[in-house]
Parts: structure tokens; sequence; C-alpha cells
């Protein structure tokens, strides 16, 4: 077991200190871009204005074929754009394939200086973090990096979910975690072929009446349990919680509330896979301009969070004070980017 006072020590001589704090960013979508393609890639300095993070997948979706192709086509489009406010991440191939570690030496090599987040795939348990977090540190100090690269893990197996909360504190370079259904889903055995969202088939049936008519079935949501036992791991461990991919582009209300599911669960964003998602995420991670406005009237009236008021003719108090804080603190940062949204929140 690593001592608390190595906690935040360089695993590599050379290599900058881990960070003890998160970065404090706006991260409502983690937009995908399969850099392979070159027509996509041109339109990466278009979508740093219109999204929170830039991701180049180098994973899934990807062919075998053009793994190599997508690493170099990635390396080419975080040096051919400036990024600014909008983070650039990079998913990279799993810890057990034969690309990672190309994937790891050549863009640290040559585009670390600009790479926020690393993303993991099929993460299962600490031992996955402790081995990138130890390359990671390695190829920082060979590359003369300033500032270290965080890690965001992806939940999806059985085993990952049973060591969420190992995972979420395996390393200071923790930025957070999404939870992957589609993989999730098949390590499972689940019988669904959709990638993310319900299914009509798992429900409850209202009682039964003395009449025997029809019964009401009501849809219940598959995710639930797993969403929230990765949302606590990462609030225990100070990190971001996100959904992952909704794959049904053709149904924007299902996927707007899934990801306003997770939004009041408590997730920072979810991952936009084609651009009608980016303002379905842009709107849902944004807080609701009404309850922005009550937010601040609970911080007015309660500056120093202590004590008790009524407004509207309901008691607020110290635990209110602190849902308002996150409220008004999130709406802060989406006006800093969207100077529509902070006309509208009056910031």
């Amino acid at each position: 077991m690593k001592l608390p006072r190595n906690f935040y020590k360089p695993l590599a001589i050379g290599a900058p200190a881990p960070c003890r704090e998160l970065p404090v960013r706006l991260e409502r979508m983690i937009h995908f871009v399969p850099p392979h393609i070159e027509k996509l890639r041109a339109k990466v300095r278009e979508l740093t204005g219109q999204v929170d993070v830039v991701l180049g997948n180098l994973e899934d979706a990807i062919p075998a074929d053009a793994k190599e192709e997508a690493r170099r086509g990635f390396i080419e489009m975080a040096r051919a754009n400036d990024f600014g406010a909008t983070g650039l991440w990079v998913r990279i191939n799993a810890l057990n394939s034969p690309w990672v570690l190309d994937d790891l030496m050549e863009i640290v090599e040559a585009v670390g200086y600009k790479l926020d987040v690393v993303m993991i795939p099929k993460v299962e348990g600490p031992w996955d973090i402790h081995y990138l977090d130890q390359l990671l540190a390695q190829l920082e100090a060979r590359f003369g990096l300033r500032k270290p690269i965080f890690i965001h893990a992806i939940l999806e197996t059985p085993e990952g979910v049973n060591n969420v909360e190992a995972i979420a504190t395996a390393s200071p370079r923790m930025h957070g975690m999404s939870l992957g259904p589609a993989d999730l889903a098949a390590s499972r055995a689940m019988k669904t072929t959709r990638v993310g969202g319900g299914h009509p088939e798992y429900k409850v049936l209202a009682d039964a009446t003395a009449e025997g008519g029809p019964r009401t079935a009501f849809q219940q949501d598959l995710w639930h349990y797993t969403l929230a036992r990765m949302v606590d791991a990462c609030a225990a461990a100070g990190i971001k919680a996100f959904y992952g991919p909704f794959g049904d582009f053709s149904d924007p209300d299902a996927c707007e509330a899934q990801f306003r599911n997770a939004f009041l669960l408590g997730c920072a964003g979810a991952w936009s896979l084609h651009p009608s998602q980016i303002d379905i995420a842009k709107r849902v991670f944004s807080p609701d301009p009404a309850e922005v406005k009550l937010a601040h009237r609970i911080l007015e009236a309660m500056p120093d969070g202590s004590g008790a008021v009524m407004i509207d003719g309901k008691m607020q108090d110290d635990a209110t004070w602190k849902q308002a804080k996150v409220v008004v603190d999130l709406a802060r940062l989406v006006a800093a980017k969207d100077p529509e949204m902070a006309a509208r929140y009056g910031l």
C-alpha cells in the first residue's frame, strides 16, 4: 500500500508534481472525433468553439487497419489547432491491445504539452490506473512536460463496477469516470443491443385491479444502479462523473431524457457522438435559469450559509445553501463560456 505522504510525489525523476485539485473547467460534453477521417479532422477548428472537450478516439469504432492512421491523425489534429479553453483528450486503445504503447509514446512525445486527459477503456481495477500512472510519469519526464496529464477511466466491465471506489482513488491523476453501457451490457450478458438508454421490456406493472382491466407498464432505467454507484465513488474521491454514449441518433428526446437523468444525479457531462447531441448536452448540463435565480436568492438570504430562512413558503437552510452554491458555481462556469447563457442567468 502506498503511504499517504507519497501519494502526491512524482512517479519518475523529472516528472511534474501531481495536481492536488482538478482544474476548474466546464465539461458538459466530450465530443468524439474519429481522427483517421480527414474530412472530420478538418472540422475540429470550428468544433472548438462549440464544445467543451474535443476527444480523438483511437479505440472502439476505429477499424484495426486504421489504428495507426487514427493515431497520426490525432497528432496532426492536435498540432494544427489552438484549443484555448476547450479540453483536448484522447481515448487510447485498451491496455491489452497491441497499439496502446505506441499510442502513448508517440502522442505524449508529439503533443503531450497540449494534451489534458487520457481516457482509458475497460478499466477493471486500480492496477490499470497504477500502470498508466507510472508510464505517463516516465513519458512526461522523458519529454520534458511541465504539467501532468490526467486519467479518465471508462467503467464498462463487471469487475470495474466491483472496484469502482478503488479506481476512483487510485491516483492523483484521476480526472473522472464515464459509464460505458454497451461493453458493460455485453460483459454482463444483458439482453440488449442498445447503446445506452432504457429498454421497453425492462419495466414494472401497476397492481392488478379487481375489475381485471389493463395494467399500466412503467419502463425502468437499466443503468440507474451503476450510474449512481459511479457518481458516489467519484464524488467521494473529488473527481467527475460522466454519462457515456447514447447510440440512437434518431431519437433526440430519449437522448435528452438520459442525459438529464445523469445531470440530476450528479454527472458533469456526457459523450456526444454526433453533432446533433452537442446542443442536447449543452442544454441539459447547463442549469436552468429559473433554478439559478432561486439559488441566487438562497445565497443572498444566507450569505454565510448558516441559519434558516423562508423563501416562497419553503424553508431553506445550510443544506439547501450548499445545493444552491453547486447550481450558481456551475452557472458561472457556463456564463464564462456562453454569452447567451450569461445573459439569461443575469451574470
